[in-house]
């Protein structure tokens, strides 16, 4: 094989693994998303079911902010590693909040996958955002 076709093959191979990467971090934040936008369109009902579980509704306005603005730098891939961090907390937080009840199937499989997202997010600040991301840019 020629150096030239060598190269290309790297070069083709690294453009594929940054590709999953960006799909990754999409598929990750999907959830963030769609539930941010969700709270908005519902304002009060969640408020009130946050005030339920003891969370003052005073908090929403900066859940939806960390749904939503989390996800949309994890997509950018700005500043990845420390919002990774953050969002690893926040669905912890969120998985000992509100599925706690371990007795529930339903709320045991939803605490389960919380702590699955924390990992996923949590590899995600130890690896990083990949080539397609703002962080990736500003080393370039």
């Amino acid at each position: 094989m020629s150096t030239y076709s060598t190269t290309l093959a790297a070069s083709s191979s690294i453009r594929v693994l940054g590709a999953i990467e960006l799909l990754g971090r999409l598929l990750l934040v999907s959830l963030f998303l769609m539930s941010g936008f969700g709270k908005l369109s519902a304002y009060e009902a969640t408020a009130g079911y946050m005030a339920s579980v003891g969370v003052p509704a005073l908090m929403l306005p900066l859940v939806i902010l960390a749904e939503i603005g989390g996800a949309l730098a994890i997509i950018a891939g700005w500043q990845t590693r420390i919002v990774a961090v953050l969002l690893a907390g926040f669905t912890l937080a969120t998985a000992f909040l509100f599925h706690n009840n371990v007795a529930d199937q339903t709320q045991m499989i939803m605490f389960l996958k919380n702590v699955s997202i924390a990992g996923a997010f949590l590899m995600l600040a130890a690896n990083g955002a990949g080539r397609f991301s703002l962080d990736a840019r500003k080393t370039r």
